[in-house]
């Protein structure tokens, strides 16, 4: 049987509208769904810990990049907690010299008031092309920024910089875990994917085509029946 809850994590600049497809099909499964609000700290330990907080019981969970790192915290302070686990378009590495120096720079730009959210120039880092004039998708990922605004960036970014790399806890992962990464991710690439599926032993590894770093919005039904699967091993 599912666990009693289901955390859908969402990742940076994402809120609850990343999952609304996996909200409205998934929840006959469990007894709550639970999406967190990732943008309160600049740690990634309470992010984790507010979830554990806020729930009850045994955990299915999943993240989607950002949310990877949570999920990954989660099972450091509280693995028996964790009954299943998903890792959507995420990375069990620490960002690289290149990557936090990118990081650093938008947090200064930020910072100097130079916050645009997501813009239509980000876009192509971030769906597929073939869904980029796709108003169902690209709509939610605008407004989503703007919800999170300034702020919550500056806080979220500066979380995952923080974050420990998370490769040893790869071979201590027991529970049915599902690994999901688009083809064409340009941020989380699927050999990322394929290295936590290859460290967790039993992981199933699901590659999606033609879609890019936010699956749960651009192939919602195929990222739910697998979510569903998952839900059910």
């Amino acid at each position: 049987m599912p666990a009693d809850t289901l955390v859908l994590i969402p990742g940076l600049l994402n809120d609850s509208a990343l999952w609304a497809h996996q909200i409205d099909q998934l929840s006959d499964l469990v007894d709550r769904i639970v999406v967190p609000d990732i943008s309160r700290y600049e740690d990634i330990a309470p992010i984790a810990a507010q979830v554990l907080a806020e729930t009850e019981g045994d955990l299915a969970v999943a993240g989607l990049s950002m949310g990877g790192y949570v999920a990954f915290e989660i099972l450091r302070q509280a693995p028996e907690r964790v009954e299943r686990l998903a890792l959507i378009d995420t990375s069990a590495r620490q960002d690289a010299d290149e990557q936090r120096r990118r990081r650093r720079g938008l947090i200064e730009l930020a910072e100097k008031g130079r916050f645009k959210g997501v813009t239509p120039r980000l876009l192509p880092m971030l769906v597929h092309e073939s869904r980029l004039g796709d108003a169902a998708v690209t709509k939610p990922i605008f407004e989503m920024a703007a919800r999170i605004g300034k702020d919550g960036f500056i806080r979220q970014q500066k979380a995952i910089l923080g974050r420990p790399d998370s490769r040893a806890l790869l071979p201590a992962v027991t529970v049915p875990t599902l690994v999901m990464v688009g083809r064409q991710d340009q941020l989380t690439p699927p050999h990322l994917a394929e290295e936590m599926a290859s460290g967790i032993r039993g992981a199933v590894l699901h590659v999606v085509e033609d879609c890019g770093h936010l699956p749960a919005l651009e192939r919602a039904e195929e990222t739910t029946e697998v979510m569903r699967g998952w839900l059910l091993a």
